[in-house]
């Protein structure tokens, strides 16, 4: 474990709940359930699926750049929305994101998160070297 590399952006969850944003593990990285925060800790586009899906997106791939890596790397991505009727809205951003990459996708819905205002929660797996 020692030889693990850790990431975090240092947002109140991160603090109050002891957990990494990202940790690469060897060739393999986790990232965490993350919600779509401004840069200023606040709520990113409150109630907007499709914002919220890039958002999320975006600040997985600033934790995967600061481990040496990049959107290509991701090989799965999990999503968690609280109204699943924004499916087409959330697979449109996803698509946008990745374009030709196509890594696994997985959405469920679910009744909350961690806030009212946000309706989506990512979490990806990635692989070094892949």
């Amino acid at each position: 474990m020692s030889d693990w590399q850790r990431v975090g952006t240092g947002n109140r969850w991160e603090t109050a709940y002891a957990y990494s944003r990202a940790i690469r593990a060897g060739g393999l990285v986790f990232c965490t359930g993350t919600v779509a925060l401004g840069d200023g800790g606040e709520a990113f586009a409150p109630g907007d699926a499709h914002a919220q899906t890039l958002r999320c997106f975006e600040i997985i791939e600033g934790s995967l750049r600061e481990l040496g890596l990049g959107r290509p790397a991701i090989v799965r991505s999990r999503v968690f929305v609280t109204d699943i009727h924004q499916a087409d809205a959330v697979g449109r951003a996803h698509a946008s994101f990745f374009g030709a990459h196509r890594p696994c996708l997985t959405q469920v819905g679910v009744h909350a998160l961690i806030a009212p205002e946000f309706v989506v929660e990512i979490e990806c797996d990635a692989v070094a070297g892949g």
